[in-house]
C-alpha cells in the first residue's frame, strides 16, 4: 500500500519533520481515556528524536477537538508536506449506527450523532494515502468503546479497517470498566523509548519496546506492528540490543527550521520556541473559503434531488452477495478504484428504492455513501450535489430542521461546496444550498450569509470574465 516502508520501520534522518499530535475524547462520563495525558508525554520529546529528523521538526498539537472538519483540515496540511509525517492519534474509537464503521470521537460525539461529530477514520486514511510511500507514519494509543471492540477485537477486521492503506504503529485496547478512565500507558512508554534512545532508531524497534514497557503482552488489546494487519498482543520482553543505526523516515520541511507553533487560529505562525496547541478550533473562520486543492475535473451537474447513480461497474457484486457491503465498497474507494465502489454503492441504493422506496431511510443511507465516496474521488460538487438531496429528502419527510441528521447533511454540503473551483458549477449549486441554508441554518452563525457572500463573489466574476 502506498504508506508502507517495509519491514524495517525505519525513520529518516534529513530535513525537517511535521508531527500533528491529536487528543481528542467525548467530554463528562463518556471519555474513556486520559487523552490529553497522553500528549503531554509525547509533546515533551525533542521535535528531532520525535521524528528522527536530524534538520528538526514542525509540531502541532490539537487538543480535544470537536469539530470533525477541523481535524480533516489538519490532516490536508501534514499530508500536504512533501518530506516526512508523523500523526499522532490518542483517544477513543466509536462506530457510527448506520455504516458502522470506525470513528475517533470527539469533544461533542455521543453514540447518536456519532456520524456527524466523530472524524470517520476512512478520512484519515483516504487523505494520508495521496502520500508518497514510505513518507507518513501514524502512531495509535487507542480504546474501542462498547460498540467498536465487539467488531474491531477481530484482528483481521481490525487490520481491515484501520491498518489497511497505512503504516500504522500503536495499540488498542476494549473500554475500561465502567467509571474508570484508562491510562495512556503506550503513550508513556513510547515517549519513554524516544527520550531513551538514539534519534534514528526505527519506529519497529520503537513500538517493540514500548510494548513490552507498558505491559501489554497478553492483555485483551490488539497492536499495530507498522504491517497492514493487528495482532493479538503477545507476551513480549523488551528489547535489550540498543536501539541505533537504522535509516529515518522522510518529513515535510517547514520553512525556517526549528519548531513551528501554530496559534489558535491554524493559519497563524507564531515564533519558534515551545509548541502551542490547538484548543477545539473554535477560533478558525467556520466557513471560509478553504485553498483550492489538486482534484479531477468534476463532471457535469447533475438535476436535484437525487442525483443519477453511476452506472454498474463489471467487478460491482449485486447485492445480496455479501451481507455488510459497506467495507469492501470502501476498501475499493481507499485504494482509488472509485468508479468501483460508486458502483456497488448505487446498485445497493437501487435495491433499497425498489424494496422500501425512495424516501425510506435506507434509501437516504445509500444516498449519504455515495456521498461520502464522491468525496473520497476528489468530486466536491458531487458530493454537495448529494448531501443537498439527503438534506432534502429528510425534510420532505417531515425530520426537523435542527434534527442532527438534518443538520448534518446540509453542514457537509457547505463544506463540499467550498471546495468547488469549476465557477460555474459551483454557481448552479449555490440558489438550492441557499435554499437549504434558509431552511436549515445549523448552529454555526452567519453560515446562509457565507454562502450567500460566495454565491455574489462568483455571480460577479461571472459576468466580468
Amino acid at each position: 500500500m502506498v504508506n508502507d516502508r517495509g519491514d524495517t520501520g525505519a525513520r529518516a534522518t534529513g530535513g525537517a519533520g511535521y508531527a500533528l499530535l491529536v487528543a481528542a475524547a467525548p467530554g463528562g462520563r463518556q471519555r474513556l481515556m486520559d487523552a490529553a495525558g497522553a500528549l503531554h508525554q509525547l509533546a515533551a520529546v525533542p521535535p528531532a528524536a520525535l521524528l528522527g529528523t536530524a534538520g528538526g521538526a514542525s509540531v502541532v498539537q490539537l487538543v480535544d477537538p470537536a469539530d470533525p472538519q477541523t481535524v480533516l483540515t489538519h490532516l490536508r496540511t501534514a499530508a500536504a508536506h512533501e518530506g516526512p509525517v508523523l500523526v499522532y492519534l490518542a483517544g477513543q474509537l466509536t462506530v457510527d449506527t448506520k455504516q458502522r464503521l470506525p470513528h475517533l470521537a470527539l469533544a461533542r460525539t455521543t453514540p447518536r450523532t456519532a456520524r456527524y461529530t466523530a472524524l470517520p477514520w476512512h478520512w484519515l486514511a483516504a487523505e494520508l494515502a495521496r502520500r508518497p510511500e514510505g513518507s507518513t507514519t501514524v502512531l495509535v494509543d487507542l480504546v474501542a468503546d462498547e460498540t467498536a471492540w465487539p467488531r474491531l477485537s477481530d484482528p483481521l477486521v481490525a487490520g481491515r479497517l484501520l491498518a489497511a492503506g497505512l503504516t500504522l504503529y500503536g495499540s488498542l485496547a476494549p473500554a475500561p470498566p465502567k467509571r474508570r478512565t484508562a491510562a495512556p500507558l503506550y503513550s508513556r512508554a513510547f515517549a519513554a523509548a524516544l527520550r531513551g534512545t538514539a534519534e534514528d532508531a526505527p519506529f519497529a524497534l520503537l513500538h517493540e519496546r514500548a510494548a513490552a514497557e507498558a505491559g501489554l503482552g497478553g492483555g485483551p488489546g490488539l497492536l499495530f506492528d507498522g504491517s497492514a494487519v493487528a495482532v493479538e498482543a503477545p507476551a513480549v520482553e523488551a528489547p535489550t540490543a540498543p536501539l541505533a543505526g537504522a535509516p529515518h523516515q522522510p518529513a515535510p520541511p517547514e520553512p525556517g527550521g526549528g519548531v513551528t507553533r501554530v496559534a489558535e487560529d491554524p493559519a497563524k505562525r507564531v515564533a519558534d520556541g515551545a509548541v502551542s496547541r490547538v484548543a477545539d478550533g473554535g477560533a478558525e473562520a467556520e466557513w471560509a473559503v478553504p485553498p483550492p486543492r489538486p482534484q479531477q475535473a468534476p463532471a457535469p451537474v447533475a438535476a436535484l434531488p437525487p442525483p443519477s447513480p453511476p452506472a454498474a461497474a463489471e467487478q460491482a457484486p449485486p447485492p445480496g452477495a455479501i451481507s455488510d457491503p459497506h467495507a469492501a465498497i470502501f476498501e475499493a474507494a481507499h485504494a482509488g478504484r472509485h468508479s468501483e465502489a460508486a458502483s456497488m454503492a448505487a446498485a445497493w441504493e437501487q435495491e433499497a428504492l425498489r424494496s422500501a422506496g425512495p424516501r425510506s431511510g435506507e434509501a437516504i443511507h445509500w444516498m449519504e455513501v455515495r456521498a461520502d465516496l464522491a468525496r473520497l474521488a476528489d468530486d466536491p460538487a458531487r458530493a454537495c450535489e448529494l448531501w443537498m438531496a439527503v438534506a432534502d429528502a429528510r425534510l420532505g419527510n417531515g425530520e426537523a430542521a435542527d434534527d442532527p441528521e438534518v443538520e448534518g447533511a446540509v453542514d457537509r454540503a457547505h463544506h463540499q461546496w467550498q471546495y468547488v473551483q469549476d465557477r460555474a458549477r459551483a454557481q448552479a449549486l449555490a440558489p438550492f444550498l441557499i435554499s437549504l441554508r434558509g431552511r436549515v441554518p445549523g448552529r454555526r452563525p452567519g453560515a446562509l450569509e457565507a454562502v450567500r457572500r460566495r454565491a455574489e463573489i462568483l455571480e460577479a466574476v461571472s459576468r466580468t470574465g
